[in-house]
């Protein structure tokens, strides 16, 4: 079985690989994927040196798996391609999500709805990933009527080149600028572009693709997306109105239970989610669970996730590992 890593030279690409190793994810070819300019590179993968080549040779090797983190442009030119050679390709980039026509899956919430027909599956934006997974248990115990989320979104989110921002910024050098002000010491209302309506295309990913996993144009969505200066994972304030009221020890149970989701709920002892304790975890972590005292059957969650783990590259290979065991490929 041939699995290729398409973007492997970047910051989800390297994690991709971690994960893969981590998993013990089966293959027996691994290809290398970039652009022109990163081919003829050396990767170290399990103690063996790999060579990176290019998207045309790696499509002429017909890989059985291509997980995808190379940007939209890049997936929307050759996601097709790969396919057309009988690649399933589950790519990392927005380009997909919102086309009818592909699966966008979580695989704790709808895995099922997968075909041997997909040979396009989008990965869903980090941030409502680790949300929509908090989620499902209570939405499949009480339902839902709305969500008003804010996020605190590490830099990692936009990649090496934020990174490098930031730590120049705290050396006190001068930093190549990836944001339109400083991000060390500061908070940026603002991910992604803005759009006509005054959100930014990141509120707007969670909004419509918290709606589509779901499967639910039903429910309220709104977002207010942020970026602050932390490695380590994504958290964000989300408040929950259900359709029914609940049990907070309820709660907690189905929370406790469901696959991925760590509760850490102990505000007592200074028990809360972190990025700094998600980072390098698969799992999604909830706390500061109470019961909004304002209006009935509403609760407020803190959830906190690797953005590059379960909000990219565990994601992605939990989609391979289900493929691969369901004999999809």
């Amino acid at each position: 079985m041939k699995l290729a890593v398409v973007g492997a030279t970047g910051l989800v690409g390297s994690e991709i690989l971690e994960v893969l190793d981590e998993h013990n994810f089966p293959f027996d070819e691994l290809l290398l994927v970039a652009s022109e300019r990163s081919v003829g590179k050396k990767i170290a993968y399990k103690d063996k040196d790999y060579t990176v080549i290019g998207l045309a040779e790696a499509v002429s090797l017909k890989p059985e798996i291509a997980i995808f983190s190379a940007g939209g442009n890049t997936s929307l030119e050759w996601a097709p391609k790969f396919a057309e050679v009988g690649t399933l390709v589950i790519d990392n980039s927005s380009a997909w999500r919102m086309d009818p026509t592909k699966k966008l899956v979580v695989p704790e919430i709808n895995a099922k709805e997968i075909s041997k027909e997909d040979k396009i599956i989008a990965n869903p934006n980090c941030s409502t990933i680790q949300m929509v997974l908090a989620l499902e248990p209570l939405r499949q115990r009480y339902g839902i009527k709305r969500i008003v989320v804010s996020t605190y979104q590490s830099v990692t989110g936009t990649g090496k080149a934020a990174v490098d921002q930031m730590m120049a910024e705290r050396a006190g050098t001068t930093p190549e600028m990836v944001y339109p002000h400083k991000i060390d010491m500061n908070v940026l209302p603002h991910i992604d572009v803005f759009q006509p309506n005054g959100y930014t295309k990141e509120e707007m990913k969670m909004i419509n693709e918290t709606k589509k996993i779901f499967s639910d144009d039903s429910i309220k969505v709104t977002a207010t997306t942020v970026r602050i200066p932390t490695m380590g994972g994504h958290s964000e304030a989300v408040n929950v109105e259900f359709k029914e009221d609940f049990d907070m020890a309820e709660v907690r149970e189905l929370l406790s239970k469901a696959p991925g989701i760590i509760v850490q709920d102990d505000p007592a002892n200074f028990i809360y989610p972190m990025p700094i304790t998600a980072h390098k975890k698969d799992e999604v972590f909830v706390g500061r669970l109470r019961r909004d005292e304002s209006q009935p059957n509403t609760i407020n969650m803190w959830i906190v996730a690797d953005n590059l783990r379960k909000g990219a590259a565990t994601n992605a290979v939990q989609i391979a590992e289900y493929a691969l065991e369901n004999k999809l490929v």
